[in-house]
């Protein structure tokens, strides 16, 4: 009987006992930290912050009676924003100014890719309302608490790489309004508001994202308006024949860019309400990743393609080098309301940042019980202290960064995703029951399951990955044939396949040894 209970205990991580709290044997509550594990001056701190209104909830599950958000139209804008921006619209220049894809073979690769892709994110959302989990908290239930420290570390440091691009971009628009301002000054006035933001927490990241859209979806409008006689004229020019690693290649940085979110999703519905459909959850939060993802994409492709036949975009854009001078240079023409759009659209740089920085801090809280002990805020002015001088020192050489730390991120996110879905599909019944997902044993070494299979499956989804790797610092064998980089896509199937195996074969293990031990 006793690995019967271990197989309970540890396996499937089913119980209805006491709450640990961080590991220890106390029941876990409605935590302002602060009254528990912070002391002297972040104590005193933290209380004056939340009595302004400041969240300094740490990374505890919300308890279902305080999920009462119901504007569901939150789910969709938040994530709207975060992709209707410059740095979206980026990524799509880099099919034709990184790859040299034709515009036609360019939007073809972007509709397909992201009508796909986008699903991914979308069902990571549910997880938030449902559970009231932050991402790298809900990955204990297939990690293992310890287990998860992996992609937790991984994901802050992804993070980090996230805002030291949307600053570099935003640093770059500024400062193509004028030749008094450089990159350098930009930066630093987008790291400002992205800590303004996301220092005050997840309310106030909703309400800002509610609005943050409008000025990029007028800037987009009126570039296309501006534009259009010279994409029309691009669509007849001739173009090199498009290769299979090129094609590829784009499809992964695509892939990337999207699956690197499903490392934040959940974090912004775990106030919301438990009570609406998985569907209605998931519905919201695709149409906002899709609609955003594509307009964005295709967009950046289309001015990205027509660049070197119009001399001005392609000076603007500078040798593929600078996105945000590409935008100021298409709308030149509009005079002073240009120069006060690209201003805005470089202001609402904080729309990807304050999601980006927020999921940063309290990922950072879940590494470690010691992590946890310190308050969200501090590791929100860490992160503002690191990526402003880094970002400066990257924005020397936008284009490599842009394309290593998109690829690398989404190499591990695409097994971390695969694990994730494997255990809720396969083990946890498809169901965010209570049964299936017993919450309070969060912070449990013990009544947590064992994560050997998930780091088991992440091993082989990293390794089997490697050959097929196409970046500036390796090229894998099967790469080097002609294969493009379709890493993101081996480490996500052999990560599923992996993680099915393993975990399939750990139930049998624990269910083999209860019968022995009866």
């Amino acid at each position: 009987m006793q690995s019967e209970f271990v197989e309970q205990k540890q396996g499937e991580s089913r119980s209805s006992s006491v709450t640990p709290d961080l590991a220890s044997d106390k029941p876990v509550g409605n935590d302002l930290e602060a009254s528990r594990y912070h002391t002297g001056f972040l104590r005193r701190t933290t209380q004056l912050l939340s009595r302004y209104g400041i969240e300094t909830h740490g990374i505890a599950p919300i308890p279902a009676e305080e999920r009462l958000e119901t504007r569901w139209y939150q789910m969709f804008f938040v994530w709207f924003s975060a992709n209707m921006n410059i740095l979206t619209f980026s990524t799509g220049t880099v099919g034709p100014a990184f790859f040299s894809l034709g515009v036609n073979d360019s939007l073809i690769i972007i509709v397909i890719v992201d009508l796909v892709i986008c699903l991914l994110p979308a069902f990571f959302a549910v997880f938030g309302p449902k559970l009231g989990t932050r991402a790298m908290v809900q990955a204990r239930f297939s990690w293992g608490y310890l287990g998860a420290i992996i992609p937790t570390v991984l994901n802050v440091f992804s993070l980090q790489g996230f805002l030291i691009l949307n600053c570099i971009i935003g640093g770059q628009t500024l400062a193509s309004l004028s030749s008094r301002l450089d990159d350098t000054l930009g930066i630093v006035i987008i790291g400002i508001i992205s800590l303004v933001v996301t220092f005050c927490g997840y309310r106030i990241i909703h309400w800002y994202e509610s609005i943050a859209w409008i000025p990029n979806v007028i800037a987009f409008i009126t570039m296309l308006g501006v534009g259009y006689p010279q994409l029309r004229d691009n669509q007849s020019a001739p173009v090199s024949q498009a290769t299979v690693a090129g094609v590829i290649s784009f499809a992964s940085i695509l892939a990337s860019s999207i699956l690197s979110w499903c490392t934040m999703t959940p974090d912004y519905g775990i106030y919301h309400s438990p009570a609406a459909s998985s569907a209605r959850i998931f519905l919201y939060t695709y149409l906002g990743f899709f609609a955003a993802s594509v307009t964005a994409h295709t967009l950046g492709a289309a001015f990205a393609a027509a660049a070197p036949n119009v001399p001005a975009w392609n000076a603007g854009f500078n040798n593929s080098s600078s996105v945000g001078g590409l935008l100021y240079s298409v709308l030149l023409p509009t005079g002073a309301f240009g120069k006060l759009l690209t201003a805005l659209v470089a202001l609402s740089i904080p729309s990807a940042c304050a999601p980006t920085m927020y999921t940063f801090s309290t990922s950072f809280m879940a590494i470690a019980p010691w992590f946890a002990a310190v308050p969200r805020w501090v590791y929100i002015l860490i992160s503002e202290g690191v990526l402003i001088p880094v970002a400066i020192v990257g924005a020397k050489k936008f284009y490599t960064t842009f394309v290593d730390i998109l690829n690398i991120i989404g190499y591990w996110s695409s097994v971390f995703s695969a694990i994730i879905l494997t255990e809720h599909v396969l083990f946890r019944r498809a169901s965010f029951s209570e049964d299936q997902y017993p919450i309070t044993t969060w912070a449990s070494y013990t009544l947590l399951p064992s994560g050997i299979p998930a780091v088991v499956a992440f091993a082989c989804g990293c390794g089997a990955l490697v050959p097929f790797m196409s970046q500036a610092w390796y090229v894998g064998p099967v790469a080097r044939h002609g294969s493009g980089d379709v890493g993101v896509y081996v480490g996500f199937v052999v990560g599923a396949i992996a993680y099915a195996l393993a975990r399939g074969f750990e139930k049998l293990w624990y269910k083999k040894m209860s019968k022995l031990d009866a």
